[in-house]
Formats: structure tokens, sequence, C-alpha cells
């Protein structure tokens, strides 16, 4: 499992964690059962707090996107894809009511985000 903590990143270092793994379960790069590193081994792997690698997967786990078996480890929650889906395009919505409303203070045209719109969405 590839994760990246970025220290320039506004996001706290737990929450680029849980962000990425929740990607990785999406993407169907981690499938359902399948165990994760323990915490310790994914604290020293990016060098960071077991405390921080706790918290993330605790995050997870609230969220419903691993369980943790005592003992076993945790493992990845089997869950219905398309819930997890539904879970991200509420996200982009979410994301693209903040765009709007900025957009909209800006006093830009419909046509202008909309060429934004396409300039990112090419580059990524």
């Amino acid at each position: 499992m590839n994760i990246i903590i970025s220290n320039s990143s506004d996001k706290p270092i737990y929450e680029q964690i849980v962000d990425q793994i929740k990607d990785h379960i999406i993407k169907g790069y981690l499938n359902e059962l399948e165990p994760l590193p323990s915490i310790r081994s994914l604290a020293k792997d990016l060098h960071i707090s077991v405390i921080t690698t706790k918290r993330a997967y605790d995050e997870l786990e609230k969220e419903g996107f691993i369980v943790t078996i005592a003992g076993k480890g945790s493992f990845v929650a089997a869950q219905n894809k398309e819930l997890l889906r539904e879970s991200r395009i509420k996200i982009v919505e979410e994301k693209i009511a903040e765009v709007v409303f900025a957009a909209k203070s800006a006093n830009l045209t419909y046509s202008e985000l909309e060429e934004m719109l396409r300039i990112f969405y090419e580059e990524v």
C-alpha cells in the first residue's frame, strides 16, 4: 500500500492517511477483507507516530471502511462499492457548492467556471 504524506499539506497527517486508504478501497486497489498493515508497521514505514496511525485507523473504522479484529489486525470492510462511490459523490457535490459560491462572489460567468473546471479536470 502506497501512502504519501505531505508536510506542506493543510490537512493533518491522519486525514491524509484516511483519504488515501479510502481512495485505495474505492478504486479497488484494496479488496474486501484484505489485511491492512499493522498500526505499528504503518507508523514505522511512514516515519510517524503510532498515535497518528491509530487515529487514522479509528476514523476509517468509524466510517465503516475497515474492521479491526482483536489479535488479528485491521481489514478492509466488506462493503457495497456503490455506497462507497455515493459517499465520494456527496463530497464532490459539497465541494462544487463551495466553488459555485466562490465563483458567484467573484462574478464569474457559468462559461468561465465551466472552462476552469475543464482545465483542472484535464490536468489530473
